[in-house]
């Protein structure tokens, strides 16, 4: 995650242009006790920053050396530096956020083919959907906001100034959205185009999902799960997540999923009534980007260092493996048709997405 600390001497000169064209356009109050990061003006805010002296950095994806043999599916060209994924069955459109320049890359789940291009103001890394259909949840690191894509042909909504380095979104199931600003150590709540709330407990927010109205967020200093009421606005409370947690999805079960990159584990967890660690199973090579698909209940967990993808059945707490797939260099993030169990894995080393067919 400290891969990123560096791209905030270019950020400022985005935000210029972001704020002049978003929706949140009142300069933000400076970092106080609670945070590091920017608050905006007159919202409510909850929680105390904990101490961060003594916490353990971030856990970062291994890199792993080229595969010696071709990998399985399509390789499509889409650019440099592709990270993140996200797939819509209903629209049949998968998008993918690439780099210099910043956009997202708009193909075709069947046959794969590019169908658009749209700019984007900085850098992002993980992408969500926010419903069937859309929007895309894409939050920009570097421009510390907040953008929303309408599928399946874009545009791309004005930007809204969330916090320092928003790195990963979600959406609740009553449209509310929240944002995990991982260097400013907030976590946004955004209601239609305006913030409605900041948590201020966070050291370093990242991934982000929701079960229902319970939000769930890693932070990746504290190395713990802390789950928030996306109806009552209110922190629920939180719960140990390995040792370098990362990535969080959720199954049609109710339970949320995290990849633990530094403890080489995939980790199961309920939100309610308080937030638990019910099952894990291990996963040597630094386990990174993780999909699921509701269609099939079936987990895709991608080892950054091994260049494999690993498919688990979640019909029972503790995921069983089920499938194991060979994939490009560095696959760091990946997205799931749920209408045909489609895998599109991001290649960040070799700039394309490999499609494979996966569970059937």
């Amino acid at each position: 995650m400290t891969r990123r600390i560096s791209l905030r001497l270019a950020a400022g000169l985005v935000l210029v242009a972001v704020s002049a064209c978003g929706h949140n356009t009142a300069a933000p109050m400076p970092a106080g006790s609670t945070t590091t990061g920017m608050l905006p003006p007159g919202v409510p805010t909850e929680g105390q920053r904990p101490a961060a002296n003594g916490l353990p950095s971030a856990a970062e994806p291994q890199k792993a050396p080229a595969p010696p043999n071709a990998p399985p599916g399509r390789l499509i060209p889409v650019g440099n530096t592709p990270e993140g994924v996200m797939v819509d069955a209903l629209t049949r459109t998968v998008a993918v956020a690439c780099h210099d320049p910043d956009q997202l890359v708009l193909l075709n789940a069947d046959s794969g083919a590019i169908t658009g291009r749209i700019p984007l103001p900085g850098r992002v890394r993980h992408l969500q959907l926010a419903a069937p259909g859309g929007p895309v949840l894409v939050p920009v690191e570097s421009a510390d906001s907040l953008v929303r894509v309408d599928l399946p042909q874009g545009p791309a909504q004005a930007p809204i100034r969330t916090g320092t380095e928003p790195h990963d979104a979600a959406q609740a199931s009553n449209g509310t959205v929240f944002v995990a600003n991982e260097l400013g150590g907030t976590v946004t709540a955004v209601r239609g185009e305006h913030i409605v709330k900041v948590f201020t407990d966070s050291v370093q927010p990242a991934g982000t999902a929701a079960v229902g109205t319970s939000m769930g967020v890693l932070d990746v200093r504290k190395n713990d799960l802390t789950i928030y009421d996306a109806q009552r606005l209110t922190i629920v409370g939180s719960t140990p997540a390995g040792v370098g947690p990362t990535h969080l999805v959720a199954d049609r079960h109710g339970r949320m999923i995290a990849t633990d990159t530094r403890g080489n584990a995939v980790r199961v967890f309920t939100p309610l009534p308080q937030p638990r660690e019910v099952a894990s199973v291990a996963q040597p090579g630094g386990p990174y980007g993780i999909a699921y698909d509701a269609t099939r209940d079936r987990l895709w967990v991608a080892s950054s260092g091994t260049n494999e993808v690993v498919g688990y059945d979640m019909s029972d707490p503790t995921p069983r493996a089920v499938q194991r797939l060979a994939t490009v260099q560095n696959p760091y993030t990946l997205g799931v048709d749920s209408a045909t169990g489609r895998l599109f894995v991001a290649g960040v080393s070799a700039g394309v997405v490999q499609v494979i067919d996966g569970a059937p």
